[in-house]
């Protein structure tokens, strides 16, 4: 510490040679006293030499480098202070406390004649540095100045006692007032040695008051931050006092859970999970707001959930998947049988999944008839990529709350079902499938479908937006799979955001291996069976499939699979013999099944007049379609029955339309509908049936019944007509032939602009069937209609043709199915 020496600082030599001893970080001024510590050997010779040979005169000058320890020439400053030494004091330790007073500046010119080395420590020869003080108006003005912000620093700075400012009052002159006050000041090193090597003084003042200035406002500003943290630990005291007193009256009151200890948990749990920081934000402000409302109050049940659902949310979690190509394809060859578009689909994407680091999940849609595999595919493709399996069923969800969730102001409101379904699964890149996606229907409270299109569009769903959460959500990570029975019920904008991938369903061979394989050996386990006590031939299960089922999947036929093991279980136990085995041969299966409900093959045992096998796609998969035309004498009424809707109502009245431009062909009068009814008749009445692709068939049934010439029975269509009789392409090719394969169909007309879609046909179906392309119903109707013996074919020559509307219009009628 430094005190003020304010005696006459003596006679100054122009040039005297003492020892030399280097400071660190501390800057010697003249008329200053300062205690130092000295713990350096040649320091500690150097002053015990200027105590004896050099009449206790040293010269003190700075390091330019504090942490250098044995300093040469130029790591020292030239200019530096002329001390005495006025105390000594060795202590324990081997330093020395030396108390060194500042007599006057001097200078060394860093020569090597300037220095020398006697007994480890340095002589320099130094110059006395003179100072002009002068008195003058300006120079009162700045020393006053000085006093009286010295005077301002001893009220912030309590180390300045005021003894000492009260000497620093009394001196006038500005180059002493200026080396008095500058070691009191709190400065860098550096900044004194630049005021010590200031030779004029009033410049060395100006420099002294802008520094003490400075100190001022540092000070200042220091005792307020003192002051307000001191605060602010009192506060925490006290909030702490008053904690631990509610503690214990919650303790004593027998409540268990403490409401601000649990804010204060939850707000540690909040900064410790792994989300997004606006999230993370969005939570310690609703945690802050909770410990301000009574837990009595219904509010506080309100916010508690909602910040119980932010930290449940998997933000960041994510499954770590092993990708394995190999192991994937294992996984759903064992699983399914065929399907194997969506396996190539699926081993597509965990190859591209190997490549890349991050890829937004892909959003595919399984479209086929009920009992296909579509939800059980999913299960196998989340085995097969090791991530969790979530699902959700769609059907007859109609309101737009179940996708994006109830906005908080409501009673009871909750996030929609993906979110609640993602809590539940713990992590954030599940294999998500979304059922029955077709069967979402929409009323007052909005259309779940429109919901949908964030949830599952690539470029959006990284921001997915739940009303309940508020907050931006990443659903991209998830791996979305869709199924529906068809597609005409999804708005398109969704099916837009989707990959369609159609499951058409299965040929009788593959029906008869998935039994084999899969469906018999799991209902056998699951009726606590042995294979060695049920056996189903071949024949049999083929009866089965035949007489049995009538499905595009397999969910009746495990079905019936699984009523056969119930009766095989009910014998072993009534026979009390657990070890007989039971033959379940063809002629059993109406014992253990009954009588057999389908008949194996929908089409009719003879060609009849205006009857036509037709083909439809409906929701169950393909199925021949049976149409049927009678004519009877009338007005020209044209009748549809059998529920149609209203695309094939209108396809009869364009098949109509086109028999009577073209009556002359068919050697019919132009007026032969004015005295004759035509009444069209779908069978299975109950069911409703729409659809663009019976339009060459109802017109094959007109014509036909008005020609009456029989129609092929082992001949099947489909297409659609226009006025000009041109036959449109269709949707549904796969699933027609497999239900005409089905019902022993031998040939099929399919549109021509079809050919394209006969990639996709199985081998089987296509070797099986005869495939016929037409581009016309001139073509359709050459190859349906059958002629007798003898008879030219139609379009040829009509002349000799008696067609039945003319046999009616006589009063002649004739009976169906009869050849003329």
């Amino acid at each position: 510490m430094s005190s003020l020496y304010s005696g006459p600082a003596g006679a100054a030599p122009s040039s005297l040679t003492i020892p030399m001893m280097s400071l660190r970080e501390v800057v010697m001024f003249p008329r200053s006293i300062v205690p130092l510590f000295v713990g350096r050997e040649a320091s500690i010779k150097a002053i015990e030499n200027a105590l004896t040979r050099y009449d206790k005169k040293i010269f003190l000058v700075t390091q330019k480098n504090p942490e250098k320890e044995k300093p040469e020439g130029e790591d020292l400053y030239t200019m530096g202070t002329v001390s005495k030494i006025l105390q000594l004091l060795r202590l324990p330790d081997g330093t020395i406390k030396v108390l060194f007073e500042g007599l006057y500046r001097a200078r060394w010119d860093n020569k090597p004649d300037s220095l020398a080395t006697n007994d480890e420590y340095l002589l320099a020869t130094v110059q006395a540095v003179e100072e002009d003080e002068r008195e003058d108006s300006s120079s009162r003005a700045l020393v006053r100045a000085v006093q009286e912000s010295l005077e301002s620093y001893a009220k912030v700075n309590k180390k300045l006692a005021q003894e000492t400012v009260m000497a620093l009052s009394s001196v006038s002159l500005p180059g002493r007032l200026a080396d008095s006050v500058m070691p009191h000041l709190k400065v860098d090193f550096a900044k004194k040695q630049e005021v010590l090597e200031e030779p004029d003084p009033i410049t060395r003042l100006e420099e002294v008051y802008r520094l003490l200035e400075t100190e001022i406002e540092i000070s200042s500003l220091e005792k307020k931050i003192k002051g307000r943290v001191k605060h602010q630990m009192e506060q925490n005291q006290k909030d702490y006092y008053l904690n631990e007193q509610l503690k214990a009256i919650h303790k004593e009151m027998g409540r268990e859970d403490d409401p601000v200890a649990e804010a204060e948990e939850l707000e540690a749990a909040m900064k410790a999970k792994s989300m997004p920081e606006e999230a993370r934000e969005k939570g310690l402000r609703e945690i802050k707001k909770l410990k301000q409302i009574p837990s009595s109050s219904a509010e506080y049940t309100v916010v508690r959930n909602y910040v119980d659902w932010i930290l449940d949310l998997p933000w960041n979690e994510v499954k770590e998947t092993a990708i394995d190509i190999e192991k994937a394809r294992t996984i759903l060859n064992e699983d399914h049988y065929g399907l194997d578009k969506p396996k190539e689909r699926i081993l597509e994407h965990l190859a591209v999944q190997s490549l890349v680091e991050k890829m937004r999940g892909p959003i595919l849609c399984f479209v086929g008839p009920p009992g296909v595999g579509k939800t059980s595919l999913a299960k196998s493709i989340a085995r097969a990529t090791d991530r969790p399996f979530v699902r959700l069923s769609l059907g007859g969800v109609r309101d737009e709350a179940e996708i994006r969730g109830h906005r908080r102001t409501y009673v009871g409101a909750l996030p929609g079902k993906i979110i609640q379904s993602l809590k539940r699964v713990k992590y954030n890149n599940p294999v998500f499938i979304l059922d029955e996606i077709d069967k979402m229907s929409m009323d007052f409270r909005g259309d779940p479908s429109a919901a949908l299109l964030e949830v599952l569009d690539p470029e959006q769903n990284y921001a997915f937006g739940d009303h309940y959460l508020d907050l931006d959500y990443d659903l991209s990570k998830i791996f979305f799979i869709t199924t529906a029975n068809t597609l005409h019920s999804i708005p398109l904008p969704l099916q837009d955001r989707m990959e369609i991938i159609q499951l058409p369903g299965y040929l009788e061979t593959e029906k008869k291996q998935i039994a084999e394989s899969f469906l018999l050996p799991k209902q056998i386990e699951r009726h606590g069976l042995k294979t060695e006590n049920l056996t189903l031939p071949e024949e049999s299960l083929l009866e089965v499939i035949r007489r049995y089922t009538r499905e595009a999947g397999v969910r009746n036929l495990e079905r019936e699979l699984a009523t056969i093991c119930r009766k095989a279980a009910r014998t072993l136990v009534e026979k009390n013999d657990r070890e007989m085995l039971i033959e379940v041969g063809a002629d059993k299966l109406h014992e253990f099944l009954g009588v057999p409900k389908h008949r194996y093959g929908e089409k009719e045992e003879k060609p009849l007049v205006g009857v036509v096998n037709g083909l439809a796609y409906t929701e169950l998969g393909g199925d021949l379609l049976m149409v049927e035309v009678s004519i009877m004498p009338g007005t020209g009424k044209v009748e549809t029955t059998g529920k149609l809707g209203d695309v094939m109502q209108e396809s009869a009245k364009a098949a109509f339309s086109y028999v009577r431009s073209r009556s002359d062909l068919f050697g019919l009068r132009k007026d032969f509908y004015k005295d004759i009814d035509i009444h069209v008749h779908v069978p299975e009445g109950a069911i409703p049936k729409d659809g663009p692709s019976a339009g060459i068939t109802l017109c094959t049934a007109i014509v036909s019944a008005l020609l009456n010439r029989p129609v092929r029975d082992d001949l099947a269509m489909t297409g659609e007509i226009t006025l000009r009789g041109r036959v449109l392409p269709i949707g549904g090719l796969r699933q027609k032939l497999l239900a005409a394969h089905r019902g022993q169909i031998k040939t099929v007309l399919i549109p021509r602009d079809n050919e394209k879609d006969l990639e996709d046909v199985p081998a089987e179906i296509k070797r099986d069937l005869e495939l016929i392309p037409v581009e016309n119903m001139d073509e359709v109707l050459r190859r349906a209609l059958l002629t007798t013996e003898g008879e030219r074919p139609i379009f040829c020559d009509l002349d000799d043709m008696v067609p039945l509307a003319s046999t009616l219009a006589k009063g002649e009628p004739e009976e169906q199915g009869q050849m003329h």
